[in-house]
């Protein structure tokens, strides 16, 4: 059997945990700590890998500015604004609403590449998605609904942050002669330099007192949720090409209901699952409809 579909399964399990995770280390840490310490458990092994694969090399230095831009769209902002969503809103529609990226990441690559008009397979799918956030957000509800309505604004901001990430590595990194394993070393490197300098650590140690959020954080979101997760994804990328490799979006917000359900006794109304169906649909739509190389290209690499 091919090793590349296991990975993609865990891959999967793996994406679908973390919003768990920060619902637990959110009770004892603030999302910016979570944050910096999910980086900085999760640069560990991208860095043991980068030097043992002999991937870093002096001459990416003069593309730093690119990495620097990366690693606030990819890494800083998007992290912080689902570690503030997930602390905000039950775990399992954090993951759900996390089903939308691959939407997000088209409108920005649209909007912002223009290299040709959708096909209407996308536009339906782009509407289809939408509808889904719209049915978990139920802005009209606000008062009396259990989901926060600034919760599911931080989850599209970390959404809107990783698909302009998407258009700015298709603009000015796709072009370089580097390699994956390199780049994800350089932009978690930059972004553990960057969350430091603003995250206060008074009261970061609270996190020890709840081995279940401190395993979580250390193990769930570091090591296997960014340092691993980043191996896994190139590794798939390599056995499998980017198009299959995108399919490992539909997973995490299945296993991030599932989790929510099973272990934080969270309670799912049949609306959310409706809501679920038309994300994950949507974005169906708009994988399958794809006709432009140029966008399609940003597409895959969510």
């Amino acid at each position: 059997m091919n090793p590349a579909y296991p990975a993609f399964a865990l891959l999967g399990l793996i994406w679908g945990t973390n919003f768990l995770f920060m619902k637990w280390a959110s009770v004892m840490i603030t999302p910016v700590q979570i944050v910096a310490l999910r980086v900085l458990f999760g640069f560990v092994p991208l860095l043991v890998y980068a030097l043992l694969s002999r991937s870093l090399k002096w001459r990416h230095a003069r593309h730093a500015h690119h990495f620097v831009v990366m690693s606030v769209l990819a890494t800083v902002v998007y992290y912080y604004a689902f570690a503030k969503g997930a602390s905000l809103l039950p775990s399992s529609v954090a993951g759900m609403l996390s089903g939308a990226i691959p939407l997000f990441a088209f409108v920005c690559a649209w909007a912002l590449l223009r290299a040709e008009r959708p096909t209407g397979r996308m536009i339906a799918g782009v509407v289809c998605g939408f509808a889904g956030v719209l049915l978990i957000a139920r802005p009209w509800a606000a008062s009396t609904s259990a989901v926060s309505l600034p919760g599911v604004l931080y989850m599209i901001a970390g959404s809107m942050s990783v698909g302009c990430s998407f258009v700015y590595a298709r603009r000015f990194i796709s072009k370089l002669d580097i390699s994956p394993v390199a780049l994800s070393t350089y932009q978690i490197g930059l972004a553990l330099a960057i969350i430091v300098c603003v995250t206060d650590f008074r009261g970061v140690a609270r996190i020890a007192d709840d081995l279940r959020a401190l395993t979580g954080l250390v193990l769930g979101l570091g090591l296997l949720g960014t340092g691993a997760a980043y191996i896994l994804y190139y590794f798939i990328v390599r056995r499998l090409g980017a198009i299959a490799a995108s399919g490992v979006t539909y997973i995490p917000p299945v296993i991030a209901l599932l989790m929510g359900v099973w272990f934080a006794h969270e309670s799912i109304r049949p609306l959310d699952l409706v809501a679920m169906s038309c994300v994950l649909g949507g974005v169906y739509l708009l994988q399958t409809g794809r006709r432009v190389p140029a966008v399609a290209r940003v597409i895959e690499e969510v």
